[in-house]
């Protein structure tokens, strides 16, 4: 065993000095897949800013929850809003279902993506899954003009596209990504959902206020399509269908994966069902996911209702947290793969250090963050370290599924991201229904439980994941059950 462990890595460190990072196929992939992630998710929040717009101001007059427990906080600068797009007199449970009728048609094609990558491959899956939810996000300003039903039915289409990407991009970095790379090339992949965040918020109400709403949408759906361009152009499922790839860093990447791969086709799904590792994944994605879609979902409301921010604060204040995430998931996929090359840490040590410092952190900060009542500099603070701190888990338990069954990971990611899903669903309506008279008491049960879940959810983790290729994902082992 020791022997075999010398002998991989002396490959990987042979390899490696022959296969630089600067320009290489894999970190191109990186960085291409890096923006795709960015254009998705400013779709998928660019909605949340403009309704805001599109409601007409009377409808929300009437269903105002703005708590008076703190002082109105004004901005110093008054910028003349454009107000020329259409309104419409949608009530807050309206609302309510055009926001989340997205993860109704997101929930459906996890699972469907995730097989239908391992077997045709992710490039145009995710190509697709993003070009389509771009041209309906084109789409937007006519299906609001044709009815609630019509606006519903197209969020949930975007749903649809959206949810295939996640586990196509998996999919391919299972042919991609080498095994003490993987937390580098993976976290600076899906970093972009989080700077398409931290972006899309407050571009997406300059937009509105110097323009007006219906251009948020234009303008996304635009960019989506750009990105889809250079996708299909410079992009190869595999390396060894990659047109401009070195071979020194094709022989590198190959020889890296070939004791993990398997050769077989057909996915073992009873062995994939029962396997607790990937149950370990399934919780900890679940908990923390009920945190990060509650605060995607009610962070500007917190800050409208409570800190009593208005629309030009709110846009960057909101945006501030997820900025902290994109920096931590970038520099924490750094400090995963240094501590499994040059400090030797198994990959299961790695996936436990970081995924119990992304989910407990944010739950201390969250429930102080409850505590500190008005203060609107601590509770912005508070807010935007317990976000941040959950970019640790991009290095722990975000990419498990590749650790332990890389050959099916996007089949995997679909499993967990279904279940993970569900907070989308229900965290906010919970939320919401816990809140009704708008009270700082009321918000500090809403970061409790949350606070909660995560715990729970990072123990459950620490106790029952692995690290290493499950005997049911390689073909000697499942092979003879196919």
């Amino acid at each position: 065993m020791v022997a075999v462990k010398v002998a991989t890595s002396f490959v990987y460190l042979t390899c490696e000095n022959s296969a630089p990072v600067c320009c290489s196929a894999r970190y191109n992939l990186a960085v291409l897949s890096f923006f795709g992630f960015f254009v998705l998710y400013a779709l998928r929040v660019n909605l949340s800013v403009a309704l805001v717009d599109m409601v007409d101001s009377n409808t929300t007059t009437e269903n105002n929850r703005s708590s008076q427990e703190c002082a109105e906080h004004n901005a110093m600068i008054k910028v003349l809003h454009n107000q020329t797009g259409k309104r419409y007199h949608w009530d807050a449970e309206t609302q309510g279902w055009i926001l989340g009728s997205f993860f109704y048609g997101y929930i459906i094609t996890q699972i469907p993506g995730g097989y239908a990558a391992s077997r045709v491959g992710g490039k145009l899956l995710l190509g697709f899954g993003i070009l389509g939810t771009a041209i309906f996000t084109l789409f937007t300003p006519l299906a609001a003009d044709l009815g609630v039903i019509a606006l519903v039915v197209l969020r949930a289409l975007e749903g649809l596209g959206e949810g295939v990407t996640f586990p196509a991009m998996h999919a391919m970095w299972s042919s991609w990504a080498p095994p003490l790379e993987r937390s580098k090339l993976l976290s600076i992949s899906y970093a972009g959902a989080q700077l398409g965040t931290v972006v899309s918020l407050p571009l997406s109400g300059l937009i509105c206020y110097y323009m007006n709403w219906t251009y948020v949408f234009y303008f996304f759906g635009l960019v989506g399509i750009v990105w889809f361009i250079l996708w299909i152009w410079l992009v190869s499922d595999t390396p060894e269908t990659h047109k401009t790839i070195s071979s020194s860093e094709k022989e590198y990447i190959l020889s890296s994966l070939k004791t993990q791969l398997s050769s077989q086709k057909s996915v073992p799904w009873m062995s994939i069902l029962k396997s607790l590792p990937l149950w370990a994944i399934v919780v900890a994605h679940f908990s923390y996911n009920w945190t990060f879609y509650t605060l995607l979902t009610l962070l500007p409301t917190y800050m409208k209702d409570i800190l009593r921010f208005n629309v030009q604060e709110n846009g960057v204040l909101s945006a501030l947290p997820y900025f902290g995430c994109w920096l931590c998931m970038i520099l924490s996929g750094q400090a995963a793969d240094t501590l499994r090359v040059k400090w030797n840490f198994s990959a299961l040590s790695v996936r436990r250090i970081f995924t119990f410092i992304g989910m407990t952190g944010p739950a201390v900060f969250l429930v102080a963050a409850g505590f500190i009542g008005c203060d609107y500099s601590l509770a912005v603070a508070f807010l935007t370290v317990s976000t941040t701190l959950g970019g640790f888990c991009s290095s722990g338990f975000s990419i498990n599924h590749l650790d332990i069954a890389p050959s099916y990971a996007g089949v995997l990611l679909g499993i967990t991201n279904t279940f993970a899903t569900i907070p989308g669903m229900i965290g906010p309506l919970i939320a919401t229904s816990l809140t009704t008279h708008n009270t700082v008491t009321e918000w500090q049960m809403v970061f409790y439980i949350a606070a909660a879940i995560n715990v729970f959810g990072a123990i459950f983790f620490m106790v029952f994941a692995k690290g290493e290729v499950q005997s049911w994902a390689l073909s000697d082992q499942h092979g003879h059950r196919n």
